[in-house]
């Protein structure tokens, strides 16, 4: 019988998959958690940050993009910053 749990624990390719996964939930659940504890950042300020973020935890191999909030981009948002008005995408290379 097939069982995905065991799957998912056993197969070493999901294991950089489900570390990947948390990493950017973390800096997305930290982002959005700051965006209500401090003044808004500046795009750049806050890419850096998270950029060493993801840097101290081996994440290789990824792209941080500022784009306006309204528009569609490839990869998920990881941050908001100029007040709302912009936002920063996570995309894995």
């Amino acid at each position: 019988m097939y069982n995905a749990t065991e799957d998912v624990f056993t197969n070493p390719g999901y294991e950089d998959i489900i570390h990947e996964t948390l990493v950017v939930l973390a800096v997305l659940l930290f982002a959005s958690a700051s965006d209500y504890a401090s003044p808004p950042k500046p795009c750049e300020e806050l890419k850096t940050e998270i950029a060493a973020k993801l840097d101290a935890k081996n994440v290789k191999g990824y792209t941080l993009t500022i784009v306006d909030k309204d528009k569609e981009g490839e990869g998920t948002v990881v941050g908001s910053c100029d007040g709302g008005s912009k936002k920063i995408l996570y995309l894995k290379k």
